[in-house]
């Protein structure tokens, strides 16, 4: 299997080559494997259970900017069924100075960092999932960005990941995910119709 990613520093095509960004090393392209929706690009780690996800979402407008990566955040734990009391939490939420990023056309950036206790494939078992969110907002295309890191810290013994534990192979760092935020860059506004 191909990785999706070239160099270590190489920009990566996303959404047909109308956003790209460097993708981290070891990362598979998910679409290759199994239909993903329009909306996203995802990569997971060739050997651990680490994965990105590049999505697309309707900006929400009632949602003030310093609130929004705690509700996508939200809204992720509730796909994720880890909604009840105890199985998320947001550690910290911080504000992306511009000048950092490549996406000079959001309004605002955001980086979260929370955990949430997922199962996988409707399972039983729970894994305890670091999660880094990126969120850039777009509010001229009624698009918000969200880039999330789904880092699993502790794996069910039960889980169908318990397998990939201790196989960690060079696993993806904080420092990659920050990459990914810092390149994404627009290249073809049509994207967002």
């Amino acid at each position: 299997m191909q990785s999706a990613a070239g160099s270590a520093n190489e920009a990566h095509p996303l959404f047909g080559g109308a956003l790209s960004a460097v993708i981290p090393h070891s990362a598979t392209d998910i679409s290759e494997l199994r239909e993903i929706p329009d909306n996203q690009e995802v990569f997971a780690h060739a050997h651990t259970d680490q994965s990105l996800i590049v999505e697309l979402v309707e900006y929400q407008g009632q949602v003030a900017d310093q609130d929004a990566a705690r509700y996508h955040f939200e809204d992720i734990a509730g796909s994720n069924k880890a909604l009840e009391p105890g199985a998320f939490e947001v550690t910290s939420v911080v504000a992306l100075p511009k000048s950092e990023l490549s996406l000079s056309e959001c309004s605002t950036a955001w980086m979260l960092t929370g955990t949430q206790s997922v199962s996988k494939f409707n399972e039983e078992a729970r894994n305890s999932v670091t999660i880094h969110l990126g969120l850039f907002r777009l509010p001229q295309f009624s698009t918000d960005v969200l880039i999330t890191f789904n880092d699993p810290q502790s794996i069910s013994p039960e889980s169908s990941s318990a397998c990939a534990v201790g196989t960690h192979q060079q696993p993806w760092m904080v420092k990659d995910f920050q990459r990914l935020v810092q390149t994404l860059t627009l290249h073809n506004p049509g994207l967002f119709g």
